[in-house]
């Protein structure tokens, strides 16, 4: 199974319509972890599971959301109501909550992948206005059996770096 993220677009459509065409039919799910500033219907953002940012005042959007991706419970928020710039204890907790095997989030504008707990904890980075690098990021994930694979991409769709480890889901 393969998860197209991203997150912290912040108003720019034309990097998130060139991120889901060249991913689409090459991933199975698309999340965005918010701040697209953009309307919750618009044409731009439909292709994906959204959720509400900071800085999104669309009333449509949701705080936080939980799928089922073909088995792995996929829980997705932005991360500002979490403290994540602290933390990742709140948000931690409310996973185990939720029973998910995922957590997607942004807010920081860093980029990130850390296995706690048998958990998955990402944050894709900015797709528009990184913090701590140069490049803006935004992530594939390939599950496959007990191993997660995570590729993160610039911009310009050039791989910046890769993430893997196993997984517990």
């Amino acid at each position: 199974m393969k998860l197209l993220v991203v997150s912290d677009n912040h108003g720019d459509s034309k990097i998130l319509s060139e991120v889901t065409e060249r991913w689409r039919g090459h991933v199975d799910y698309m999340f965005h972890a918010g701040d697209s500033e953009l309307p919750f219907e618009s044409d731009v953002m439909n292709p994906f599971v959204k959720v509400r940012g900071n800085c999104d005042f669309d009333s449509a959007y949701p705080e936080d959301e939980l799928v089922d991706c073909d088995g792995t419970k996929v829980f997705i928020t932005h991360g500002h109501l979490y403290g994540i710039k602290s933390s990742l204890d709140r948000i931690g907790y409310k996973g185990d909550e939720l029973q998910a095997d995922i957590i997607i989030f942004g807010h920081s504008h860093q980029l990130g992948a850390e296995m706690m707990d048998g958990r998955l904890f990402l944050n894709p980075g900015s797709i528009r206005l990184p913090r701590d690098r140069n490049e803006p990021t935004y992530a594939i994930v390939n599950l496959h059996e007990r191993q997660v694979d995570i590729d993160f991409y610039t911009d310009q769709h050039e791989k910046l770096l890769s993430w893997n480890k196993e997984f517990n889901a």
